[in-house]
């Protein structure tokens, strides 16, 4: 794990050696401090060297200020590396979640992946930043502690090295035991952040089911397991610092009973017991520092485990090693003999065969569960088939380059998702560097551009989260406007009318025919009558094709089509 963080210093080498080195000079001066007071205590007071002694006095003085100094390019560009770390910690998460497949978010929860990306690595970046330096610093007060008191007292430096690996094996042991503890509190963070994430985006839900009372309870349920979690947690630090502090003041007590024995047998000047008593206040703070760093390591290495476990994750769709990018797309697509499974034993495709000419238009009908919404998403590979293989143009989809076969690619779903930006901003995402007039050439294309115009601020309305200030079918048009940019050569219409009424269905019906016009076109419908013009229909359920043929032929099969258009027509 120590290696592994290591690397995340290597572009701030120069931040790091410059705190590194800061800390060094804080360290001297606490050393210095004591040595430098017993010698002129010792030496020019007796000799009434009065000059001498202020001089070094203002010294002391200019060593603490230089100190100061230190101690803030420590604060502040320590706290700057730690930032940068931070930041470029979270990039790599951030682009590996992208690269991880809709599987990996079908089985993870919102909250607990937030609570990785932001809380986790702030505890591992203030470890990243404090713990070196804390342990620089400890390591040469504790050693420059003993070498000046051994030299000063040798009795008593080697009682106090004698108590030493007793603070040191209590460290060891309480630091596991709260490691255990942070871990517990990281889960159970996790888990509030993803209870609460699913509140608040089902608050129109639970309104409208008078749910609200449910949601809370089951919102203090899982508060309830946080704060045992923190309990435990700080049990565990409590127990701890307090044992640090009696064994580190117990330290201190055995060193003055010891020094005042001395004393007493003429084998120490009072003196030196005062200087040894600066130093063991010197020797005392890097072991309370380190019992800190201990506390902070058990944190900020529970975060780093959570990071890197999450980092190992491999992505199960990835380029190809010999994947070429897919150009001049026609649009001719075939699955052969396809296969597929959400979960080992049962299988939601098995042996489709399909093809779609270049320009045509395939609809895919049948009950719910039978597989359709599957079946187009394996298209642009939200998901790889277990067995045959998709082609685009004849080219098997899993040796082209992911980038290119989705740029290949546009989707309306049932479930638009726009993004809190403006109107323009969520067209604008079909083609990033698209100008404004192109955006307000696909709004005219999909027939939204005057229902913008009406709103507050036009192109620059804020539609709100998840688009949730504009209607329904003004979402789905500003979606199509946004395919209409993107100017794919192949169109998947993923049940993109059923949440509509009849008569914006209708409207919208329009943006779609003009949408699909020269473009290989897949359509999912529950509404039958939209895909009666289809070049081919295929009915599909759980026993894989049942038919398929135009709406004419089906009809006149008198099979489950034609049940099933009757059913709901």
């Amino acid at each position: 794990m120590i290696r592994k963080l290591a690397r995340y210093y290597k572009p701030y080498l120069g931040l790091f050696f410059l705190d590194m080195i800061c800390t060094l000079l804080i360290a001297a001066v606490e050393l210095a401090f004591p040595l430098v007071t017993r010698q002129a205590i010792n030496t020019l007071l007796p000799q009434s060297a009065f000059a001498a002694f202020f001089a070094v006095m203002a010294g002391l003085t200019i060593a603490y200020l230089l100190r100061c100094g230190m101690q803030y390019i420590v604060a502040y560009w320590g706290h700057v590396m730690g930032v940068y770390m931070e930041t470029d910690m979270k990039r790599e998460l951030f682009a590996h979640l992208q690269k991880l497949p809709l599987r990996f978010y079908d089985e993870n929860r919102t909250g607990q992946l937030m609570a990785r990306v932001t809380t986790d690595l702030f505890e591992v970046v203030e470890l990243a930043h404090h713990g070196p330096e804390d342990l620089l610093l400890s390591a040469l007060e504790l050693i420059g502690s003993i070498v000046i008191l051994g030299i000063l007292q040798w009795q008593l430096a080697l009682l106090l090295c004698g108590l030493v690996p007793i603070v040191v094996i209590f460290t060891i042991w309480r630091r596991k035991k709260m490691a255990k503890a942070s871990r517990s509190v990281k889960e159970k963070i996790g888990e509030i952040n993803s209870d609460i994430e699913s509140s608040i985006s089902g608050a129109r839900t639970a309104k409208a089911f008078a749910n609200e009372r449910f949601e809370a309870e089951k919102f203090e349920r899982g508060n309830g397991r946080y704060k045992t979690a923190r309990k435990i947690f700080y049990r565990e630090m409590a127990i701890f610092h307090s044992g640090m502090e009696l064994l580190t003041s117990l330290l201190q007590v055995a060193g003055v009973a010891f020094g005042g024995w001395l004393i007493m047998q003429g084998d120490m000047e009072l003196v030196d017991l005062l200087t040894f008593t600066l130093y063991v206040g010197t020797f005392l703070a890097p072991i309370r520092k380190l019992a800190n760093f201990a506390e902070q390591y058990a944190v900020g290495m529970a975060g780093f485990r959570r990071f890197t476990e999450l980092m190992a994750v491999e992505p199960s769709i990835v380029d190809a090693p010999d994947a070429v990018p897919l150009t001049d797309v026609k649009g001719d697509v075939a699955f052969q003999n396809v296969r597929f499974s959400y979960n080992e034993g049962r299988e939601v495709l098995g042996g489709i065969d399909l093809s779609i000419a270049a320009g045509k238009t395939l609809a895919v009908v049948g009950p719910s569960g039978g597989g359709k919404t599957t079946l187009v998403s394996l298209l642009p590979r939200f998901y790889d088939v277990d067995d045959g293989a998709i082609t685009i143009d004849g080219q098997d989809i899993r040796r082209v380059t992911l980038q290119s076969l989705r740029e290949a690619i546009g989707i309306v779903q049932q479930d638009v998702l726009l993004f809190a930006d403006t109107v323009r901003e969520n067209i604008r995402y079909g083609r990033l560097d698209a100008t404004d007039e192109e955006v307000e050439a696909a709004a005219k294309l999909a027939e939204i551009h005057e229902d913008i115009l009406e709103m507050p601020n036009g192109y620059d309305t804020y539609v709100g989260e998840r688009g949730l200030k504009l209607s329904g079918g003004q979402k789905q048009r500003v979606s199509i406007a946004r395919i209409f940019l993107k100017d794919p050569a192949i169109l998947v219409l993923d049940e993109a009318t059923s949440a509509l009424d009849t008569v914006t269905e209708a409207k919208i019906q329009k943006s779609f025919e003009r949408l699909a016009e020269n473009r290989t076109t897949l359509v999912i419908a529950h509404r039958l009558s939209t895909v009666r013009h289809a070049d081919e229909i295929v009915y599909i359920d759980a026993d894989g094709i049942r038919e398929r043929g135009t709406h004419e032929q089906l009809m006149a099969e008198n099979g489950e089509y034609r049940a099933l258009y009757e059913a709901i027509s």
